[in-house]
């Protein structure tokens, strides 16, 4: 009969979405603090956020790339748990193992925050650091 399809009308397939982001610094440290603000960017706009709390991160990982992706998704993690938007970032140490900084923000106050996208996770799909004529990183988040 060939009617093995029509037992429903539609389904719903889980689709997979992320969005990129590439940021620039004349160093290793500010490329690192402008990936993160591009993370909050995406979270909400930086200009309704005020500098009037702070968290310590500090991180070791591999090497840069790796560090990257731990450094945003510790970003994620306090923004999860704590709900935290950061829009300033003191990166003071950073070499290819380690990572010391200072990010400033407040709590999410949604009577000025508004949230625009959720973001899940950073991921090792397409990342990449690179040194050139400054530094750009590349990083791909799940949303």
């Amino acid at each position: 009969m060939g009617g093995m399809f029509l037992e429903k009308d539609f389904e719903f397939i889980d689709h997979t979405a992320d969005v990129g982001i590439v940021a620039y610094g004349g160093s290793i440290s500010q490329a690192f603090s402008n990936a993160a603000r591009a993370l909050f960017s995406l979270i909400t706009e930086l200009d309704s956020v005020k500098e009037v709390l702070y968290r310590d991160i500090e991180l070791t990982a591999s090497d840069e790339e790796n560090l990257l992706v731990e450094w945003l998704n510790e970003l994620i993690y306090l923004f999860d748990t704590e709900y935290i938007v950061f829009k300033r970032f003191d990166v003071s140490v950073l070499n290819n193992s380690r990572l010391r900084a200072r990010s400033y923000g407040e709590k999410v106050d949604s009577s000025r925050h508004q949230l625009k996208t959720g973001v899940k996770a950073a991921t090792y799909h397409m990342l990449g650091v690179s040194k050139g004529n400054g530094y750009r990183v590349q990083v791909i988040f799940d949303i």
